[in-house]
């Protein structure tokens, strides 16, 4: 009985330690996505509008949050190469790509029943790599932007198409 006791508590501390270190990762609140995003987006030298009601986002137990939100880039010179405005606050790697903490910019062209995504820094427009986002199957959902927590799908989905995503370690 003594080691059973033992071993029980040893199993819980583990658990315990196990979920300190890798807090769940939930859909972002509209509240929490308006203290994130901006209404105006830095992107190089300009600041474009956000369209706030396509935001979306994952934050954990912790404070740290992944979301983005639609540029309205309509007279801007960003019109045609970004689309989406997005703020990392703990490392990701979507697709091929791994964003570090910061901001970014995306956008992505249409080929057949592929989108070319590309990821940008927001600050400078320096091209940080590009991936493929794939028609989602079996889903009939269109959205603009939904960021997917881990725990459902741990996707980035743009339209009808998909991008897998992995967090990585802080």
């Amino acid at each position: 009985m003594k080691r059973f006791s033992l071993f029980v508590l040893l199993a819980l501390t583990f658990a315990f330690s196990l979920h300190a270190q890798n807090p769940a990762w939930r859909q972002a609140t509209s509240s929490e996505l308006g203290s994130l995003l901006p209404a105006r987006a830095p992107v190089i030298k300009e600041h474009i509008e956000t369209e706030m009601r396509t935001a979306s986002g994952i934050v954990d137990g912790k404070g740290h949050s992944i979301a983005g939100v639609v540029l309205i880039t309509a007279g801007y010179s960003a019109e045609g190469k970004y689309s989406h405005y997005l703020v990392v606050q703990w490392p990701i790697k979507i697709g091929g790509v791994s964003l570090r903490p910061g901001e970014y910019v995306f956008g992505y062209t249409h080929s057949g029943d592929v989108l070319n995504v590309h990821f940008n820094e927001a600050a400078t427009g320096n091209l940080i790599g590009t991936t493929d986002a794939h028609i989602m199957a079996g889903n009939r959902t269109v959205t603009q932007l939904q960021i997917w927590p881990p725990s459902s799908k741990a996707v980035f989905q743009i339209g009808r198409f998909a991008i897998p995503y992995e967090l990585g370690e802080k």
